[in-house]
């Protein structure tokens, strides 16, 4: 990993028309030779967007003292020093991490996902993820296919999503399991247990785009792309929830997490989309006792049962299939009960 870079930047050096933090770094970087120079050996741009993300993260300093406002008012200052974070490493690293493999050959391999483990690296989960134990299982094969952060991967799995997954071991084979996700020519089932008891049978038909309130959430937006979720109860736990199989005809973020939360029948344990059942409906206690045992489930109890595709290379037909996990097994009879 690379070391961090730091530039240090003296106010009066400068005679910039403009005192607002960010417009300031940016401006001072553009004129500063001392500057740019360090930038281009390092391999770093600065954009103010840039500059606006260091600040924020607590990366810059106005005479040593940390500044996380982006209009801050540059006055009588004196020094103003950026420092640039070290780089994640560009490829990630071989982790020996347990898999739980279904299928596997030259070409491709199936995995049982485990819940609370992320697909590739990311921000703020830089290593421990299924990409770092696919390269210690792989080998260095893997590396590279289909883009060096995410080598083999066609579709994700949220981290607290457990089930059926394929990655692709060859070139050849990501390219054509990519067409087969982008044409939707396979089959591909999801149980969740959700709060509530929704109609038997349904379809949910709509867009889903990045919300303007969180960006780490997705949302019904007018703005985004077409979604499309069917789904049927397979089993009532009344009146506190259900167990119901989802079929995905469309591929969007969070699909089933935003789609579910939109019809009132969030997925129990989802801290991000979810809506509880509300206690003030309920007359008996222990069912209100119940549900603070239940709203304690520590992930979305969503788990990916069932994935039908033509093999990418031979084009035989395969199926694989996941029972449901032991917690969402242990939810489910605490909802009997």
């Amino acid at each position: 990993m690379k070391n961090s870079v730091k530039i240090l930047l003296s106010v009066k050096d400068f005679n910039i028309p403009y005192n607002r933090l960010d417009v300031w770094v940016t401006e001072a970087i553009k004129i500063s030779s001392i500057a740019k120079q360090e930038l281009i050996h390092s391999n770093l741009s600065l954009s103010r967007s840039r500059v606006k993300k260091l600040i924020v993260e607590n990366n810059i300093k106005i005479d040593g003292i940390e500044v996380t406002d982006p209009s801050f008012k540059i006055k009588n200052n004196e020094f103003i020093t950026i420092q640039f974070p070290p780089p994640d490493d560009a490829i990630p690293l071989p982790e020996k991490i347990d898999l739980e493999i279904l299928y596997e050959d030259q070409h491709i391999i199936i995995l049982n996902k485990q819940a609370g483990i992320v697909v590739h690296p990311a921000p703020g989960s830089p290593n421990g993820t299924l990409v770092n134990a696919l390269l210690n299982h792989c080998g260095k094969n893997l590396e590279g296919i289909g883009g060096v952060k995410r080598p083999g991967i066609v579709h994700r799995l949220d981290k607290n999503t457990s089930g059926v997954m394929v990655v692709a071991k060859t070139e050849n084979a990501h390219i054509n399991l990519c067409k087969i996700f982008s044409n939707h020519d396979l089959d591909r089932k999801y149980k969740a247990i959700v709060w509530g008891q929704p109609k038997d049978i349904g379809v949910i038909e709509k867009t889903i785009g990045r919300s303007s309130y969180n960006r780490k959430k997705m949302a019904i937006s007018i703005r985004g792309k077409m979604a499309k979720t069917k789904w049927k109860v397979i089993d009532v736990y009344a009146p506190l929830g259900s167990l119901i199989e989802c079929k995905l005809e469309t591929g969007r973020t969070h699909q089933i997490r935003v789609h579910l939360s939109d019809i009132g029948h969030s997925v129990i344990g989802d801290d991000l989309y979810g809506k509880p059942l509300s206690v003030k409906r309920l007359k008996n206690y222990s069912y209100k006792a119940k549900i603070q045992v239940i709203k304690s489930f520590k992930r979305q109890a969503l788990h990916a049962t069932k994935l039908c595709f033509n093999h990418p290379i031979t084009n035989k037909y395969l199926e694989f299939t996941s029972p449901l996990p032991k917690d969402m097994v242990d939810l489910i009879e605490i909802l009997k009960k």
